[in-house]
């Protein structure tokens, strides 16, 4: 069992930065794959990054060379760095873990945190 807490999220003007976090409970966080994903009014969740056991990461088109996932797993934390912000870019804010690095990328996962609000004003 794998309890996540998602914080760092809030208000910034477009092309402001924020860094969400993500504690993780038990001893076994460092087996899981992580992602993140993000959820805005009206529309469906969308999966925004993930990382796997190694550190190897995978992101979506819409943030690639503005948001930056990494783990420490010796903190049991997932982080999401998003620089750039766009206004498009609000939503809530949700991290995952699951054995599989490919079942995130699908949508999929065993464990969900309850989520951040980031919100980004032009």
């Amino acid at each position: 069992q794998v309890q996540l807490v998602e914080s760092g999220g809030g208000s910034v003007q477009a092309g402001g930065s924020l860094r969400l976090s993500c504690a993780a409970s038990g001893n076994t966080y460092s087996r899981y794959c992580m992602g993140w994903f993000r959820q805005a009014p009206g529309k469906e969740r969308e999966w925004v990054a993930s990382i796997d056991r190694d550190g190897g990461t995978n992101y979506a088109v819409s943030v690639l060379g503005r948001f930056t996932i990494s783990r420490d797993n010796a903190k049991n934390t997932l982080y999401l760095q998003m620089n750039s912000l766009k206004p498009e870019d609000t939503a809530m804010y949700y991290c995952a873990a699951d054995p599989g690095f490919s079942r995130l990328w699908l949508g999929r996962a065993d464990y969900w945190g309850q989520g951040t609000q980031v919100t980004v004003s032009s």
